[in-house]
Order: C-alpha cells, then sequence, then structure tokens
C-alpha cells in the first residue's frame, strides 16, 4: 500500500491567526497538533494529499472531487482574502478514483467551472475552508505536493467506507505517496452559547469519539445512530469513516495528538499510521451485515401506522398491485385526523408531505395517501427509486386540531407546530424539528415556506403532534 499516511484534523477558521486575530490562541492545543501532524505527513515522503471535506459541494447520491487543474481558495469569507492556497490537482489519481469508485458501484460526481455555471451562487469549485482552514497549517510544517479535493456524500456508512477502499485501491494502481486527511469538526453543541445551541449528547458524541479513535474501534463508530450524530450536530464523522476505508485490511496506529472545545466546538486532531496487511481488519462485509441487521431491528420495532406507511411506498415504487396488510385497525386510528408522513435517507429528510386538516374517512387512509406523496410529490427531491427502499427510515405524526393563538408566548417550537397564514398564502412547520430551537427561528421558517415577508403581520395557530416512528 502506498497510503503512507492519514489524518484527522478539524477546520475552524478561527484557528488562522489573520482570521482569528486574538482569538487564534485559544487553539493553539490545535494548532501545535495540526503542525505535528503537518510534520508527519512530510517526513512520510507523501506526494499527494487526499482532503475529505464535509463542506462545499456536497450530492446526497454521490461523492464528489474536484476536477478542476489546478485548486485554489482563500479565507475572504472570513475577511482574510490575503490567506490563499493554490495546489496542482493530481488528474491522475481523481480519474483513478473515480475508475475504482464507479466499479463498487459508487456515484462520483466532477466539482468543475460546469457546475458553478450550472448553480450560480450555490456551488463554487474553489476549496472551501473545511480544507483551507487545515492545510494552512499543514503546509506551514513543510509538506508541499499536489492535492485531490474530495466532498463527503450522504451515502451509507458501509458505501462511504469503500469510497475509501477505492481511494486506497487507485493509490496503488498508480504507485504515488499519498497521504489521505479527513475534514471534520465534532459536536457543535458543547455549550449554551455553541453555534448550533447546547445539547448534552454533544459531550457524550465528542468523548466517545475521541475514545474510539484512540482505540482504532472502526465498528464502533458505525454503530453510533444517526439520531444520536443528528443531536450532537456533528460534521466530522463522514470524512473519518471515508478516510478509515483507506485502511480496510491494514493494520494502524491511531494517535489522538489534542482535542479542545473552547467555542462550543470541539476540535480533534488525530494522526494514523498505516501498517502491515491484516484480513482481520477487512471490515465492509461486516459493516454491511450491520446495516442490514439495523434495517430489521427497525422494521421489526416501527408503529403500526409506519409499517403500514413504509409498505404503501414500497409498494407503490415496486409496482405492485397488492395493499398494506393493515390487520385490525387501533381504534384511535379509526377517527379522521391530518397526518404528515416523513422520510428520511441516512439521517437527512427525503420527503416530508401531509395534511393540516383531515382529507380522509380515517387515519389509516390519510397516511397510506400521504406516504406515495411524501415519496414520490415532494417537489424538493426527486422520486424515491426500488434501490433506496431498504435505507428509508420513516415517522408519521397524526396531528391535533390547529387553534389560533394569543400572543407568541403561547408558542412553543419543541411542543407546538405553527400554521402561518395570510390570504391564499400559508405556510406549516411540525414541532420538534432538528436545528429548531426558538420560537423566531420557527416562524421565520414557517413565513419562507408560506410566502410570507418577514415584516408582514400574519394570522398564527398552533397544533401538537403525536409522532409514531
Amino acid at each position: 500500500m502506498t497510503v503512507v499516511y492519514c489524518g484527522i484534523v478539524p477546520h475552524p477558521p478561527i484557528m488562522v491567526p489573520e482570521v482569528g486575530r486574538g482569538e487564534a490562541k485559544k487553539v493553539k492545543k490545535t494548532q501545535d497538533a495540526l503542525l505535528e501532524l503537518g510534520r508527519r505527513i512530510k517526513d512520510s515522503g507523501a506526494e499527494t494529499m487526499v482532503i475529505i471535506t464535509p463542506h462545499g459541494a456536497v450530492f446526497g447520491d454521490a461523492v464528489g472531487i474536484n476536477t478542476m487543474d489546478v485548486l485554489e481558495g482563500d479565507l475572504g469569507r472570513f475577511n482574510a482574502p490575503e490567506v490563499r492556497i493554490k495546489l496542482p490537482c493530481d488528474r491522475a489519481l481523481v480519474k483513478a478514483i473515480r475508475r475504482q469508485a464507479e466499479a463498487r458501484g459508487i456515484r462520483v460526481g466532477s466539482i468543475d467551472r460546469q457546475l458553478e455555471e450550472s448553480y450560480p451562487g450555490r456551488v463554487s469549485a474553489r476549496l472551501d475552508h473545511g480544507i483551507m482552514a487545515p492545510l494552512y497549517w499543514l503546509r506551514k510544517a513543510g509538506w508541499e505536493g499536489a492535492m485531490v479535493a474530495v466532498s463527503m456524500a450522504f451515502l451509507a456508512n458501509d458505501q462511504l467506507y469503500s469510497f475509501g477502499i477505492a481511494v486506497r485501491e487507485a493509490v496503488e494502481q498508480i504507485g504515488k505517496k499519498v497521504a489521505v486527511v479527513a475534514s471534520g469538526d465534532l459536536s457543535h453543541r458543547l455549550t449554551e452559547d455553541a453555534p448550533a445551541g447546547y445539547d448534552p449528547a454533544g459531550e457524550v458524541f465528542d468523548r466517545e469519539v475521541v475514545r474510539l479513535i484512540g482505540e482504532g474501534d472502526v465498528l464502533g463508530l458505525m454503530q453510533m445512530e444517526a439520531n444520536f450524530l443528528e443531536k450532537a450536530g456533528e460534521c466530522g464523522y463522514r470524512p473519518v469513516l471515508m478516510m478509515f476505508g483507506v485502511l480496510d485490511g491494514y493494520q494502524f496506529e491511531p494517535e489522538v495528538l489534542s482535542y479542545e472545545g473552547p467555542f462550543g466546538v470541539g476540535y480533534m486532531v488525530a494522526a494514523v499510521k498505516p501498517g502491515a496487511p491484516d484480513d482481520s481488519r477487512r471490515l465492509l462485509e461486516k459493516l454491511r451485515q450491520q446495516r442490514r441487521a439495523e434495517t430489521e431491528r427497525r422494521r421489526a420495532n416501527e408503529s403500526y401506522l409506519v409499517r403500514i406507511a413504509r409498505q404503501q411506498l414500497e409498494n407503490y415504487v415496486l409496482g405492485r398491485k397488492e395493499e398494506p396488510d393493515l390487520g385490525e385497525v387501533p381504534p384511535e386510528f379509526q377517527k379522521p385526523h391530518g397526518v404528515f408522513v416523513s422520510i428520511k435517507k441516512h439521517g437527512r429528510l427525503r420527503g416530508c408531505i401531509g395534511t393540516i386538516a383531515p382529507t380522509r374517512e380515517n387515519t389509516v387512509e390519510e397516511v397510506l395517501a400521504n406516504a406515495i406523496a411524501a415519496g414520490t410529490r415532494d417537489p424538493r427531491f426527486d422520486p424515491v427509486q426500488p434501490g433506496e427502499l431498504d435505507e428509508l427510515e420513516y415517522s408519521v405524526d397524526v396531528l391535533s386540531e390547529p387553534e389560533p393563538i394569543r400572543s407568541v408566548d403561547d408558542l412553543d417550537p419543541k411542543k407546538y407546530g405553527v400554521i402561518v397564514q395570510r390570504g391564499h398564502r400559508s405556510g406549516v412547520l411540525l414541532p420538534d424539528l432538528e436545528g429548531i430551537d426558538t420560537v423566531a427561528e420557527q416562524l421565520a421558517i414557517a413565513k419562507q415556506k408560506a410566502g410570507i415577508p418577514p415584516e408582514e403581520p400574519c394570522e398564527i395557530l398552533r397544533f401538537t403532534v403525536t409522532r409514531y416512528r
């Protein structure tokens, strides 16, 4: 194997002195650890560095690779345009990675000028801060060479890991010495004043990740549940899984060089030195078995409404004429209710459609209609395809009768959903949604969905839901 070194790095722009100014010294442990990692990568003889970022152009169904001849970026977004990096792209390695990944059934999307022009203002082929901030320090330590810039994808864990294997296979084909670095912060929810607010899961997540990385426990990392990751508010989990795929079938020596969280966000720097081949470290099939077992466990424990929603969408997508097995309908579902069906894939929303007030004779019929709509007619997403069905998670929200509020003091985004109305325009937001912690945020998003300007008054109603999983 000619992957000569691996590492895990955080990417807060504030650690770059030109950005953070006096605040940068608060992450000195991180800065020193990055310099040490950079020295080790330099000493390894790495000619090319593959950096995997969670930011930039990230696709739901494909890994992104920057295919520009020259990879460049700056920190102008963070008031430091003078911090610029410009490196050649290792095009030979890019092509080899694409071949190996596609041979494994993993789609690869090109991040280039054409993509930029197709999505003006939304996609950039310039290096994002997930690469720029750590690379500033790795180069400061003396490393120079070519680069491959990879964007993570919202794929299943075993697919992300398999992409890492494809990277190693590509490196072996071209015969260069290559370092692979995963960029990602840990929890963004460590303190009350953290950027994403506080959640006790954040501290638990960081402590576990530091322990698992230090022990080299890849399977332990893979067993973290999507809901836990969502609560923790991390952005480095997927890049780390991709990096560990590079080391599949090999021994390795992990070392956590530093960890700190002075701004409510966890920053970890870890070095991973590849070792000798070891068949007991071939984990891909174990990961696939783990995914199958998780699907079976989820289905064995799903509620009545979730089961019929899933069966309804599966039958529709697969072109089967049969109806879900309704069995004996529980009494509470024989009455009419407004219902929302939500579908997630790998922790990300895949579709959500619902009705505020009932449009069918009973709750069951409402669920069956909205299940198909959520999977095939949500305008934000392409229709669900047969190959995705085993990767989907469902929830069903049964709504109470909406009631007008007297003032915004009657609202609580964790307990109540909201309906905003002005004339023919209306918007709905369910309660207890990830990342929505205040009434102001809830109303702003509901108004945006309705097309009501923020400053315009509107009628506000609240409702509760019973959520079934």
